[in-house]
Formats: C-alpha cells, structure tokens, sequence
C-alpha cells in the first residue's frame, strides 16, 4: 500500500467523524423540540445524554466486532445505525420515549460503531505519526457541529425540527456508510518504508500486543482511563455551565454569552489536532501533564475575569485541552498496549467519557448551588487538576519482562 493510500483512508476517518461529531450540534434542537411539544429543556436534553452514554458503551462492542470482522463491515453498519436513528426522530411528534429511543439509543450505538473504527485502522496505518492521526480523526468529531449547527438551524427554519431529521439522517447515513466503505486495516506488520522507530518512541512503547484481557490485567489500563476521566471532568464541567457562568462572571447577555460559546466550542476540534501533533515531540505521558497545567492556572484565574474577550480565549484554551484528551489518548492506549488490539482497548476506555460526562456537570452545578457563585466550584476543578498532575508524571509502559 502506498503512501498515498493511508493518507486517502486518513481523509475518509475525518469525513466519517464528521459526521459522527455532528451529534455535538444536538443544542440547537432543544428550543424547537421544547416548544412544538411542550417538552422541557432538561427532557429534551436527555436525549443528548443516552446518545453519548451509548457511544461510550457501543465503541467497546464495536471494537470487539471489528477485530473479528475488520472495519469496513463496523463502520458501515455504524453508519445505517446513526442515520437511521436519526430519520426515525422525525416520527417523535409528542413522543418523547420515540426520541429517546431513535436518536438517543438507535443512533447512539451506531455512533460508538462508528467512532472507534478510524481510530482503531489509523494507528495502524501511522505507527510514525500515531499522535497527529488520531488528532485528525477525532479533530473531526470536534468539528462535526461547526457544520451542522448552521445548517440543521437554517434547515429547522424552513421546513420544521422533525423534517429536519429526517434529511440529516439520511445524509448521515450516506456519508458515513460511503467513508466506512473505505475503512480497511494495513497488512500485517506493514509499517512506512524507511521508517524506524527512534529511541523515544521504543522506550515509550509496549514491546508485544495486548489482548484486551492482559490490558486490564495491568494498572497502566486503569491510570489512562483515569486520566481520560479527570480531563474531561473537567472540560465538560466548563461546557455545561458556559452561557450562564459567562453572564454572571463578565456580565454579559444571553446572546453575548451564546456568541461566546460558539467561539470557544472552535477550541475543542483545534485542540483535538494540537495537542495530539505535540504528544509525537515531548510523549503523551507529557501531554497530559500539560494540559493539566494549563487548567489549573485557567480554572483558578477564570471566576476572576471580567473581560468578555480574555474569558473567552481562556475558555477556548480550556476546552483545547478537553479535546487534547481525546486527540492523545488513543495514540496513548496504542503505545501501551499496542495497536493489533486497540479498538477494544480503547473502546472499553472510553466508558471514562460517560462517567465523566455525568460527573463534571454535576460537581459544578453542586457547588454553584451551593456556593451562590462559580468560584469555588472553579477553584475547586484547579485543585483537582494540581493533583492529577501526579499521574501522568509517574506512569510508564507495562513491563513484559518476567
């Protein structure tokens, strides 16, 4: 296989995940959703939240499926999936239990189908560039809303919300099952010619292939879905709460702090590609120690900013380094564990997002209850991140020696 050709796949994995991230849009529907149906907000948020807990859920059995019956067979079928959720949410007029069940668990489990296979063939395909590929491909993700946000609103104008399912989800089902076609894993043992691993990357790499069994069998496996867990804990934490903490913090409007948000969500894809091009230069295991760094100094001065530019570029800054955990950490699992095995691998992992996705929402929420204000629930995610410092710093590769 040429160079060309990974470089082909690796476009059709940005593509696909696209697609998948245009899940991440799920925002403007809420206001439409609430209003034709007399639907609460946090009714119709719900279905964003079984969707996602779904993915983390379904891109563990997705990854086990793949090794049995390679990617393009996963990816195709996530695709049908997800598109097929999707259009059937344009038949939940004044059922919610419908929603929840097409869009929040049909299409769920073909986005967990879909997600982990560019990963999973990538790391495969880039054993040079494992970092940035995977920051490609779930850069893509990242900026999968930046598209449909715009669209599905002009489209909810003119044709109404449940119509509007309906040509999303066919044209996700197109998209994604055309890109899944393109799926397929390298020969075995394949690796770019010419290309030697240095001394870096051999001593920051496993020297055999995990089964998903061994994998949970060492405290490595444990440390990184950790660190997966406390990254987006805190990134997540932010975006739950951005509207509201922007008008109190800088005093701004509601529609102020909603142009606010849009800017800083550009960070999120940016910094899925960032931070994963860094981890091939200083290693992940550095990676994450600076990104934790980094959140802690913009956690701690964020509840202090008036300024609605510099809370907003700090935001941006923030949710760089939620996506950074997502760019880094498969390339991570891939080092450690090897990449024969990392679609369950890291599939199973990514049962951290779910949690932390519950997690970071209700910690913030609970402290500015609490509180009567953001700073202390801000302070609070500083401290944690100082801490979390400490694990990233002290792993390494497990040990095959006997």
């Amino acid at each position: 296989m040429s160079n060309m050709n990974r470089w082909g796949i690796a476009v059709a994995g940005f593509l696909m995940q696209m697609a998948l991230g245009a899940v991440y849009a799920w925002s403007v529907f809420r206001v439409p959703l609430s209003k034709q149906f007399h639907w609460s907000i946090s009714d119709v948020t719900l279905t964003f939240t079984i969707s996602i807990f779904t993915l983390g859920v379904s891109a563990f059995f997705g990854g086990l499926w793949l090794r049995n019956k390679g990617p393009r067979v996963v990816a195709m079928t996530g695709g049908f999936l997800y598109g097929l959720g999707v259009f059937l949410a344009s038949f939940s007029a004044n059922k919610l239990w419908w929603l929840y069940l097409s869009y929040g668990l049909i299409g769920g489990v073909g986005l967990g189908f879909g997600y982990i296979v560019p990963i999973a063939v990538l790391v495969k395909w880039f054993p040079d560039r494992r970092g940035l590929i995977t920051g490609v491909a779930v850069g893509g993700f990242g900026a999968g809303a930046l598209v449909t946000a715009p669209v599905a609103t002009k489209l909810i104008q003119s044709v109404g919300v449940l119509q509007t399912f309906a040509y999303l989800g066919i044209s996700y089902l197109v998209v994604v099952m055309a890109t899944g076609y393109l799926m397929q894993n390298p020969p075995s043992a394949w690796q770019p010619a010419g290309w030697v691993a240095n001394a870096t990357q051999s001593k920051q790499r496993a020297a055999k292939d995990y089964s998903i069994g061994e994998a949970l069998q060492t405290w490595q496996w444990w440390a990184l879905w950790a660190l997966l867990f406390l990254n987006v804990s805190a990134g997540i934490s932010l975006i739950s709460q951005e509207s509201p903490m922007f008008q109190e913090i800088a005093k701004v409007s509601a529609v102020a702090a909603a142009g606010m948000v849009g800017i800083a969500s550009i960070g999120n894809a940016v910094g899925r590609i960032f931070w994963a091009w860094t981890s091939d230069a200083i290693t992940r295991r550095w990676t994450f120690v600076s990104m934790f760094l980094v959140q802690v100094g913009l956690f701690w001065m964020l509840p202090g900013l008036s300024s609605a530019t510099v809370l907003t570029l700090v935001s941006f800054i923030i949710l760089m380094c939620y996506g950074g955990g997502f760019g880094t950490m498969p390339a991570f699992a891939a080092d450690y564990f090897g990449s024969k095995n990392v679609g369950p691998i890291y599939g199973l992992m990514l049962t951290a997002w779910g949690c932390a996705s519950a997690f970071g929402p209700l910690l913030i929420a609970h402290l500015r209850q609490s509180s009567g204000s953001y700073v202390s629930g801000l302070h609070i995610i500083a401290g944690i991140m100082a801490i979390s410092m400490l694990l990233p710093a002290l792993v390494s590769p497990p040990s095959t020696r006997t």
